[in-house]
């Protein structure tokens, strides 16, 4: 490139840099002309009854006295009397002030402080805004023109169709209809009553945003939530950070919760708790819904139910937990608690596994479906079907139906086994103390002896009836009611068969370890799965079929 190109380059970049110079010079000229205009706009005298001035004492105050009318802009201003300020553009009105914007925006009060510069009315003693259905009454409002935004410092109160909203500083905006309220916020509706500490509220939609600590109370429950929106027409909440709904002694928490109090019920998102304090048992999981007019519930997405009535916890979980109430309000009330496929229960003294479970209070019985194993200490308990009753939440009986199995480990090679068509085992303070075995029973039992524990024999036994009692969660005796055939091995000769009953199984591998566990579902083994049972009718020992299925 030559030095004349280059040069004329140059020329060209100055040229273009100084007319965009000139134009911004320009423009910040017109904006000052233009902020000028506003600051010169005169407040206009419309009509006084009378006008005085004292040009020596105020040389730039009008005095008017008698049905005062003033004008600025757009805005409308009466009063009793009024000083005008000529050179700072201002009025101080007092008696009957109203100020009008428009036909929707008025206010009142009894004296007021007006800059025509700022555009800043301040009113004081019986102020009242009126914007159409809204009512803001207070003793000191500011109202700033410029920005359309009236605010009190002192205490107020706003009013519109539907609620009564009172704190100790408030923000009104009328063209936006919002209002902002600071420092004991009380929002009262004629169901429910709301009080917070800050607090935003649309009088156009009716809908509350919460933005710290509140609480909303009616006759039935009571919300709390830092964050979070209500609708105060339709009565429907979206709140988040764990937020709290308390209904009949039921609290439902989560991180995020959405509540229709006209329908009643409620949804609760992640790391969720529904606790009820006056049953002593609890929901959670990831998912729950909750009906407070039908007392239903739902639970899912790592589900547990958590029985703390007890010193110990139960803790059960299964991929849906659902809560259903029968009768409500009535004498008659009950409730059923049904656990759906992948059941797993944990406590320290008693375990179970099952594919579902229906716990009903009407008769305090928990049936057990598909597959059921019970453990308890070192005695398993697996059937087609397990009925447990409780009493007073402790475990009263438990029924054990169709191919019923008792198991407890000696050691790993020596099991004593009793098989049966049913069984019922009593529990005396939640220890078990007895079981009773019915039809076609084989009983596999290891004596011990008394000083040392020591196994004695093996002794192998065929009846129809068989009662065992137990002592410190072991089998201590038993005995057959009725015929009864048996032998006894030595423990040196015991034959190879002998050592199981056929429907012999142990499920140490699937048994839940720690409440933890229980979220950690282990199937049986194909071959130990049991084969629904279609007998009717007792039948002899010989002939019992409770093989179970093999590949």
């Amino acid at each position: 490139m030559t030095k004349r190109n280059k040069a004329l380059i140059y020329r060209h970049r100055y040229w273009l840099t100084g007319i965009l110079c000139l134009f911004a010079v320009c423009l910040l000229g017109a904006q000052e002309r233009n902020r000028g205009e506003k600051k010169k706009t005169r407040i206009d005298l419309l009509h006084a009854d009378e006008v005085q001035a004292d040009r020596q004492l105020l040389p730039d105050v009008q005095i008017l006295v008698g049905s005062v009318k003033l004008r600025h802009d757009s805005m409308y201003m009466y009063c009793d009397s009024a000083l005008v300020f000529e050179k700072s553009n201002s009025v101080q009105a007092f008696g009957n002030v109203r100020m009008e914007q428009g036909d929707t925006l008025f206010t009142y009060g009894d004296y007021l402080n007006y800059d025509g510069t700022t555009q800043l009315a301040e009113l004081r003693e019986n102020v009242r805004l009126i914007n159409r259905n809204t009512v803001l009454t207070t003793d000191s409002l500011n109202y700033d023109r410029l920005y359309n935004l009236a605010y009190y410092f002192e205490g107020g109160t706003l009013t519109d169709e539907e609620n009564v909203l009172t704190s100790y500083w408030g923000e009104y905006s009328p063209a936006t209809k919002l209002a902002v309220f600071n420092h004991d916020v009380k929002l009262v509706n004629s169901r429910f009553t709301l009080t917070s500490d800050t607090l935003k509220y649309s009088t156009l939609s009716k809908i509350a945003t919460i933005l710290g600590p509140s609480d909303i109370v009616s006759d039935n429950n009571h919300i709390y939530s830092e964050r979070g929106e209500y609708n105060t027409l339709t009565e429907q909440a979206f709140l988040l950070d764990r937020s709290v709904l308390t209904n009949d002694g039921k609290k439902l928490t989560g991180d995020s919760l959405f509540y229709d109090r006209k329908l009643g019920y409620g949804e609760v998102f992640r790391d969720v708790q529904m606790n009820d304090t006056v049953n002593r048992n609890m929901l959670t999981g990831n998912y729950c819904f909750y009906n407070e007019l039908t007392g239903n519930a739902v639970a899912t997405d790592r589900a547990v139910a958590v029985d703390y009535s007890q010193g110990d916890s139960l803790f059960m979980h299964a991929d849906t937990l659902r809560l259903m109430t029968f009768y409500l309000n009535t004498d008659s009330v009950y409730r059923e608690m049904r656990a759906y496929h992948k059941v797993r229960a944990y406590r320290r003294d008693i375990q179970a596994v099952c594919d579902s479970l229906v716990y009903n209070s009407k008769d305090s019985c928990m049936t057990m479906y598909t597959d059921p194993v019970l453990w308890y200490g070192s005695q398993q308990l697996l059937g087609e079907e397990i009925k447990v009753y409780m009493n007073d939440s402790t475990i009263d009986w438990a029924h054990i139906i169709n191919q019923a199995l008792a198991v407890e480990m000696k050691d790993t090679l020596h099991y004593n086994q009793v098989a049966g068509k049913e069984m019922k085992a009593f529990f005396v303070e939640g220890d078990m103390r007895q079981v009773d075995v019915n039809g076609n029973v084989l009983v596999i039992y290891y004596p011990v002896e008394e000083k040392d524990s020591t196994l004695m024999m093996l002794n192998y036994t065929e009846g129809s009836f068989m009662r065992m009692e137990l002592k410190e969660r072991k089998m201590e005796r038993g005995m057959f009611i009725g015929k009864a055939n048996g032998i006894a091995y030595p423990m040196d000769q015991i034959p190879p068969e002998r050592y199981r009953l056929p429907s012999f199984a142990w499920f140490d591998y699937i048994r839940p370890r720690s409440k933890e566990d229980i979220f950690h579902w282990r199937g049986k083994h194909a071959d130990d799965v049991l084969k629904k049972s279609e007998r009717k009718s007792v039948v002899s020992p010989r002939d019992l079929n409770i093989k179970r299925t093999k590949k």
